[in-house]
This record gives C-alpha cells, structure tokens and sequence, in this order.
C-alpha cells in the first residue's frame, strides 16, 4: 500500500488494483460550442485544469496502471435519454439538437469526443454513460471487479454534478474513492469547494481528497524506497 497525504486522513492506494477515473473531459463541457457553453457557463475554468489532468494521466501511465474514460454520452435517436433531461433547464440548445461540433450529447459526434490533449491511448477504457455517473447502465462495475479494481483515483468534470455522482456511487459499491482536487473543476467555484467538504466530512464519508503533487510525491518516494 502506499500512503497518500490526503483530507480527511492519508488514503492508502493499493497499487495493484487501483484505477483511475477522468470523468466527461469531452468537447461538450470543455470548449466554446458545446453543451456547457449552450447553458451560459464559462468554459475556461473547465480548460484551466487539463495540464492536471493530463499530468494525472501520465503518472497513470507510467505506472501501467489502468486508465479508464468516461462521456456523457447519447444514441443519435436519444432513445437512452429521458425526455426531462431534454427538457430541463434554459439553454441555447438542447441535448440531440445541433450547434457548432455537431448534435450535443450524441455518441460520435465531434463534440462528444474527449479534448485531444487527453485523448485515451490504445488499451485504455472508454465508456460511453447516458446518466451522470459512471456505473448506471454501463456495466462497469462487473468490468472492475473482473479487473480486480478496488481502490478509484477520481478527475474530470464537473465536480458536483458527475464526478461527484460518480464517487458516490462507487462508495456504494465498496471502493476506496480518492479525488484529485486540482484535476477536477465546476463552472461555479463555490459549488467545487461545497463537494469537496461533502466528500471529506464525517470521517471521509465518501472518499479522500488530496492535489496531484501529493500524489505524484508519495508515488515517486515509493519507488525510490523500492
């Protein structure tokens, strides 16, 4: 095991069978024209942190550690999209309609695909969810347990809505959740900075928390006692 500084207490990341997770870094959320945009948000914020995550990545993959991606993602009849998420809220565009990377929320469209600078590598896990988090009609959690996966590194967006959703449904199902808080953002600040006490609180009631430099510094100290 190796011990991670993190809030509330160190996480102890079984190296043998962690994951990470990099949730709905897609064209989408990130850039101008997508979904995020159509509701008035401002897409920068998302673009700040993909150096982090890109570097999350990276420590991934020079571990051989599985690296799994996730978009939020719909068939082109939206047969798999519940007629109230449509509907719901004011934006410019709706999911299925098309703005400038194609129809918002469709699987294949040019706007559905995860940003080039964190594009999956060969072997590398996508997964193509239709709700918010990761595990509801996607099979994944018979996938990780045939992986032998116990312990989740969590990144990506939005904070409070799917990479929240996300942990929370993977604590429900018996992982050990970490999030990496400077990899991980919400077009609203005070929204990331409310999740992130959620998780924490109580004891970590529902995971750790910890920057990627914490991470990166217990890995490398690790491989130098070896």
């Amino acid at each position: 095991m190796i011990p991670i500084p993190a809030q509330p207490y160190p996480y102890a990341l079984d190296p043998a069978h962690t994951a990470l997770v990099v949730i709905d870094m897609q064209r989408d959320f990130i850039e101008p024209g997508g979904f995020g945009d159509s509701l008035g948000n401002d897409v920068t914020r998302l673009q700040a942190i993909i150096p982090t995550v890109a570097g999350l990545i990276a420590l991934f993959r020079a571990q051989g550690w599985p690296v799994i991606h996730t978009r939020e993602a719909h068939q082109p009849d939206l047969s798999d999209c519940p007629p109230s998420k449509i509907a719901r809220g004011n934006p410019s565009l709706h999911i299925g309609e098309t703005g400038a990377m194609g129809r918002l929320l469709v699987t294949g469209e040019p706007g559905n695909q995860i940003v080039d600078a964190l594009a999956p590598i060969k072997g590398e896990i996508v997964v193509d969810k239709p709700g918010k988090g990761m595990f509801w009609a996607t099979g994944m959690h018979a996938r990780l347990q045939t992986m032998g996966i116990t312990h989740l590194v969590f990144a990506g967006v939005t904070t409070e809505v799917c990479v929240q959703t996300s942990m929370r449904e993977a604590n429900d199902r018996g992982y050990e959740c970490l999030l990496v808080e400077d990899a991980t953002e919400s077009y609203f600040a005070a929204f990331k900075a409310a999740t992130i006490e959620m998780i924490i609180a109580q004891g970590g009631i529902v995971g750790w928390v910890t920057p990627l430099n914490a991470l990166q510094g217990a890995v490398s100290k690790e491989k130098s006692d070896v």
